[in-house]
């Protein structure tokens, strides 16, 4: 959930607000992939690591996705939804 406010710090400027929510959103792929890469109980045993690589790039979208929905909810409240 803090990936996107950090991702807004660095991309808050002019002409570069549209790129905010993609560069999250990709970063977190990054992140779930080398976790999913380095945490091998993450999938079963015997996938390698192409798959562990890509159920964490998968679950880190999905976090992302429940973070940015969060975050909005609460800077808007369900009125403002």
């Amino acid at each position: 959930m803090l990936s996107l406010p950090l991702a807004a710090f660095f991309l808050d400027g002019e002409g570069n607000e549209n790129w905010i929510l993609p560069a999250q959103v990709g970063a977190i792929a990054l992140l779930g992939a080398a976790v999913g890469v380095a945490v091998p109980g993450f999938t079963r045993r015997s996938s390698n690591a192409r798959r562990r690589a890509l159920a964490g790039a998968v679950w880190g979208v999905v976090m992302a996705v429940v973070g940015v929905v969060t975050f909005f909810l609460v800077l808007s409240g369900f009125d403002g939804a």
